[in-house]
């Protein structure tokens, strides 16, 4: 499926509409672990725009110039809901308004209704009130628009928009070379989201929470943009939005809007909440959306005998690291699973598949197995049902559970952790089993620090799979493969 690549060409008024096809390989590759996970506020704003919506992609007919209106929970004419959260504080705001919300530990929202024009020179949007503001109106704010607002470091790297109320006057100097006939959302492919894990939790996940609504009726504009992104993730681009994308740093036109979202909502790692949502999707949701996209583009890839028939015994796929967090023993762990009753796949990471690929390989496993690590992500590849074991190194086993834990269980995923006990761990060749760091690694972890915790227990550590214990696992997980395949035998 194609990705949207921003759209550079030159100056008149275009419509923001059509598809682009997507870039190739570049860029970086950045490492984080801690986790934070706290509960979003939710919020509602709806607008009708000032250029009349067309409900599909194409050129607008006659541009008109209607006031845009903000209104409450009602059908209003043609209207566009721009924040799709619950008992929003921005909900009763009126048009021509910008209104940010900074309650949230982890992520700023902030909304502009009315006439949204971009201004490149300033890494600005500028709203211009069909009326003069209200005396008490918000005239400007500043985002940095990542859900990590709580990691001073890394938002330091986000570039910060400029939101402003703009005057009259300065209309003539603004005036629109691309007019587009849907709100604009802001993001970044910026932060750690060169990290498979960051990409998801903190990119994809929330900004479908918070567009998803939108029906793909909303034009990206994105911050940090790269040919990498583009390439590697152009069809979650294209399953978000019927636009191109909009390079915000290096687009020096004007584009012109009904108005923006700038930021994204954060429910928790990789976790959408219905319980916040007006129309209570969840992640099973955004599955379902990864599923739309890469099963159509996938058509044309062959994955081994992916693409064959489900065979009668169950498949168990396990994810085949590099570097560090290595199962020393995996040959063995996979015939101990082949005598078990599983079919095997080996799934490598780091070996260029495009996630189509990706996608066909993971979501015909039953069963997915492997150490703590950002390519586990993949179990939003699985299908509902299915069992993700996620394998935790000696003194990672918190920080693991933080991770896909919860998010297994959202997407109806059976879950279970295998915590390496210290004979399992390569760090007691290093240390001796009775050191402290193999034989309490939280007495170690605590007078140690975080820094120790990165260094050792994270990157510094393979696995060797105690096989009389791990077949317990892999038994008691082929007997509920064969449950869940009897219940909803393959097609």
């Amino acid at each position: 499926m194609a990705s949207k690549l921003p759209d550079l060409g030159g100056g008149g008024v275009e419509d923001g509409g059509g598809k682009k096809w997507p870039g190739f390989v570049q860029f970086f590759f950045v490492l984080s672990v801690v986790l934070c996970v706290l509960l979003y506020a939710p919020r509602f704003i709806v607008l009708t725009p000032t250029y009349g919506l067309d409900f599909f992609p194409q050129p607008p007919p006659n541009v008109t110039t209607s006031p845009a209106r903000v209104v409450g929970d009602h059908n209003a004419g043609e209207v566009v809901v721009l924040d799709n959260q619950l008992r929003s504080p921005c909900s009763s705001l009126a048009g021509d308004t910008i209104c940010c919300d900074r309650s949230d530990f982890n992520t700023d929202v902030c909304f502009m209704a009315g006439d949204v024009r971009t201004d490149p020179s300033s890494l600005s949007l500028l709203l211009f009130p069909k009326q003069p503001p209200a005396a008490n109106a918000t005239v400007e704010e500043r985002i940095r628009p990542y859900t990590r607002k709580w990691e001073a470091l890394i938002m330091s790297r986000v570039e910060e928009v400029r939101l402003r109320m703009a005057p009259p006057e300065e209309e003539p100097g603004h005036r629109c070379d691309v007019r587009h006939d849907a709100p604009l959302l802001v993001m970044t492919a910026g932060g750690y989201t060169g990290n498979l894990f960051h990409a998801f939790s903190d990119g994809f996940v929330p900004a479908w929470l918070t567009v998803q609504h939108l029906r793909r009726r909303v034009v990206l504009g994105v911050l940090s943009y790269n040919p990498w992104w583009a390439g590697t993730y152009g069809e979650i681009i294209s399953g978000l939005s019927d636009y191109h994308v909009v390079d915000l740093l290096h687009d020096k036109r004007t584009h012109c809007f009904p108005g923006a979202i700038v930021g994204t909502r954060f429910h928790g790692i990789l976790s959408v909440d219905p319980a916040r949502l007006r129309d209570n999707k969840t992640i099973v949701d955004f599955h379902d959306l990864l599923a739309g996209v890469y099963e159509t583009a996938g058509d044309t890839v062959v994955v081994d005998d992916v693409t064959q028939p489900a065979p009668r015994r169950p498949r168990l796929g396990i994810v085949s690291r590099r570097g560090t967090r290595v199962i020393e023993n995996q040959a063995a762990v996979a015939r101990l699973a082949r005598t078990v009753g599983f079919d095997v796949d080996i799934l490598e990471t780091a070996n260029g598949l495009p996630l189509p690929a990706s996608y066909a390989s993971v979501s015909a496993c039953d069963v997915l197995v492997g150490v703590h690590g950002a390519d586990l992500t993949k179990l939003l590849f699985l299908r509902p049902g299915a069992a993700l074991v996620q394998i935790a190194p000696l003194g990672v086993a918190p920080i693991a559970r933080g991770c896909y834990a919860e998010a297994s269980a959202r997407m109806g995923l059976h879950y279970e952790q295998y915590d390496a006990e210290g004979h399992e761990s390569s760090l007691s060749r290093k240390y001796g089993l009775r050191d402290v760091v193999v034989s309490d690694p939280e007495a170690a972890k605590r007078d140690k620090g975080w820094g120790f915790v990165a260094r050792v227990y994270l990157g510094g550590q393979n696995v060797t799979l105690d096989l009389s214990r791990f077949r317990h696992t892999l038994t008691r997980l082929h007997a509920r493969a064969l449950r869940v395949r009897s219940l909803h035998p393959a097609p």
